[in-house]
């Protein structure tokens, strides 16, 4: 296997060096628009794990907009999969890309969304992932495979899901996805500070966009953002946190390989969080058309959201400020494999203390950057196969969750998760 990494920004990062510590692949192109950042991955790899290891890397340039650029790299450096590491508005490019190369693609966000014009709070306009899936059949003439949202969430929630239903459950009433977290971000004199743990440019996205909800009597349909809150009680001392309703792959993904009632996907925000992405969309600082403004040599284009990006941290760099866990799991009611009641919580549990010891990454962008390296391991192995485009639900769940948990020395990834019956 030899994998092209598109970005190495957070995620992308992480994706690099949580792979130095395996043997899978033949090599790895980390290419970023940014070169310096590319090679910084590397050199971080060298350092870590000695030159033998970093010489299973190269670092590259490319520019994740022009299609034509990936397939050239892809070509050049012989590119048998292609991982998409870069912001979700750059899906359609690298997609393409990578299926004129003749490659197979992994991503950890779908292709956008577009709200219904009419009634967006209603009845769902283009949704995440539908221009991806359109293109199903010329993935499957090529023989080839494009793994989509192969993150946590989605990713692993997607193969909790997948788990529950082959393994728990008999059938499934619910199958809701629950983020939560008590992250807290300090700034040097340990005053706390807002400081999103991921890209703003996608919470943005995700979050003001009008939340999918999918019923099987109803199909796929929408509400207001941060809708029908709840109080979640998440594991290993989170606790409990008011989780609200937000657009996510995992709705339009999980009903087209597991029968399910209904599907959600609720996030804990809290009311700062919330109150500040409400407040950007009043203020149309939300918005990604380029406006015209006065700059020191003339008028200039620069879109709002990419205004409120620039000026706040970046998240691969406030690991050192940040203390507390982050939680992914698919919370799970139906009937259970002897015919009574079932209610369950299928959970990872990622400590920023921990992964910024072993890894130098913050936990929640270790943590998204942790599970499609997994499954680009199960694939290289072929123990997953499978062509056109495929979620992670489409793949049998234990070879993923066994690999995953089982201990470094013995050859797995040392990453236990947990079910709470409840």
């Amino acid at each position: 296997m030899r994998i092209l990494l598109v970005g190495a920004g957070g995620v992308g990062n992480a994706i690099a060096k949580i792979a130095a510590r395996r043997d899978f692949y033949e090599a790895i192109v980390v290419s970023d628009y940014d070169l310096g950042r590319a090679q910084a991955a590397i050199a971080w790899v060298a350092a870590r794990h000695g030159v033998e290891v970093a010489a299973k890397f190269s670092a590259a340039q490319i520019d994740a907009s022009d299609p034509g650029n990936v397939t050239a790299l892809a070509l050049e450096h012989r590119a048998t999969h292609v991982m998409n590491a870069v912001e979700p508005k750059f899906v359609p490019t690298v997609f393409a890309g990578t299926l004129a190369a003749g490659a197979d693609y992994l991503d950890m966000a779908m292709s956008l969304s577009e709200p219904h014009h009419t009634f967006p709070h209603s009845e769902a306009g283009v949704k995440l992932g539908d221009d991806q899936f359109a293109q199903a059949p010329d993935w499957e003439t090529s023989g080839r495979l494009a793994l989509v949202g192969m993150g946590v969430e989605p990713g692993l929630s997607d193969v909790f899901a997948r788990y529950a239903a082959d393994h728990l459950f008999s059938e499934i009433d619910e199958l809701g996805t629950r983020d939560g977290a008590n992250l807290v971000v300090r700034d040097a004199a340990g005053n706390e500070i807002f400081a999103p743990s991921f890209s703003i440019w996608t919470t943005i996205e995700e979050c003001l966009n009008p939340p999918v909800i999918w019923e099987k009597d109803k199909g796929w349909y929408t509400t207001e953002p941060f809708s029908e809150p709840e109080v979640f009680d998440f594991p290993e001392g989170i606790g409990r946190v008011e989780c609200v309703n937000v657009e996510h792959e995992e709705v339009l993904l999980m009903p087209r390989w597991i029968d399910a009632k209904r599907v959600t996907f609720k996030y804990g925000l809290g009311n700062e969080f919330i109150g500040i992405l409400k407040t950007l969309h009043q203020l149309g600082l939300d918005k990604t058309e380029p406006l015209t403004v006065r700059g020191a040599d003339g008028p200039v284009q620069v879109a709002p959201r990419d205004v409120v990006a620039a000026g706040l941290p970046d998240p691969a760099s406030i690991g050192p400020l940040m203390t507390g866990k982050t939680c992914a799991g698919v919370w799970v009611t139906g009937t259970g494999t002897d015919g009574r009641p079932r209610e369950v919580y299928l959970y990872h549990v990622a400590d920023n203390a921990w992964t910024m010891a072993e890894y130098e990454s913050q936990c929640v962008v270790w943590q998204t950057a942790l599970n499609p390296v997994i499954a680009l391991e199960l694939l290289a192995t072929g123990v997953w196969r499978g062509r056109g485009v495929l979620g992670p639900e489409a793949f049998d769940a234990a070879p993923f969750l066994e690999l995953m948990a089982r201990p470094i020395a013995e050859g797995g990834y040392g990453q236990e998760w947990g079910l709470q019956d409840r």
